[in-house]
């Protein structure tokens, strides 16, 4: 059986704009192997965001294949690929996206409900990844009176709740200043580790880029080994 928990093969993406066809991938490969860390460098424009969102289903390929433990994703309905997402995926992106009209734990919590855990079972896990990310004395807090950092970190834990198979990381770093872009990036580190999950990150940053245990690099909608 193959080690490989996602296969990309030949995706491509494009869209018409005034009578131009706009080609954002032009035929992208890559496996990637359970428990690893990919990185993909690569310009502004150049595809990065584009490829992550269709490998979590968030968007889908004009062609092309991509399969999770062997089953083609793009075959899913809605239904099923909401599912995967929910289930088998933690994205983390470069805005936070939280509901600020909730506590911290609350917005921690809301992936295990969308599930139906029972509140007070979802409660005691939210607590746990809260303290994983070092945050527990902020849980009753509402985002807005936290710090860029801290809600990413936020972020980190409600993506990863539901202990995902995959991590999909689209600039986590993007919005920080170094020295919290490194602290951030070594909790992702850590969770992914713990859940031996499989993490591709995008970044610009090439302190960061250069982390992975495989790096990539993508250029005007091809990728590249670095």
């Amino acid at each position: 059986m193959s080690d490989h928990i996602i296969e990309a093969s030949g995706v491509k993406k494009s869209f018409q704009k005034d009578d131009v066809v706009i080609e954002v991938l032009k035929g992208v490969n890559l496996s990637a192997d359970k428990g690893s860390f990919i990185t993909i460098m690569g310009p502004s424009g150049a595809g990065k965001s584009t490829f992550l969102h269709i490998i979590g289903t968030l968007d889908r390929p004009t062609e092309g294949t991509i399969l999770f433990e062997g089953e083609d994703i793009m075959k899913f309905n809605e239904d099923e690929q909401s599912r995967f997402r929910n289930e088998r995926v933690g994205f983390i992106f470069q805005f936070y996206h939280l509901l600020q009209d909730f506590s911290v734990i609350e917005n921690i919590m809301m992936p295990l409900l969308i599930r139906r855990v029972k509140p007070d079972e979802a409660r005691r896990k939210a607590e746990g990844f809260l303290e994983t990310v070092e945050l527990t004395h902020r849980g009753s807090h509402k985002p807005g009176e936290l710090s860029g950092g801290e809600q990413q970190r936020v972020a980190i834990a409600r993506a990863l709740i539901n202990e995902p198979s995959v991590i999909l990381a689209d600039e986590p770093t993007g919005n920080l200043d170094r020295k919290t872009g490194r602290e951030v990036l070594h909790q992702i580190l850590t969770i992914q580790k713990n859940l031996s999950a499989t993490l591709i990150l995008v970044t610009h940053d090439p302190e960061i880029g250069a982390v992975g245990d495989r790096k990539l690099t993508m250029v005007d909608g091809e990728l590249f080994d670095s």
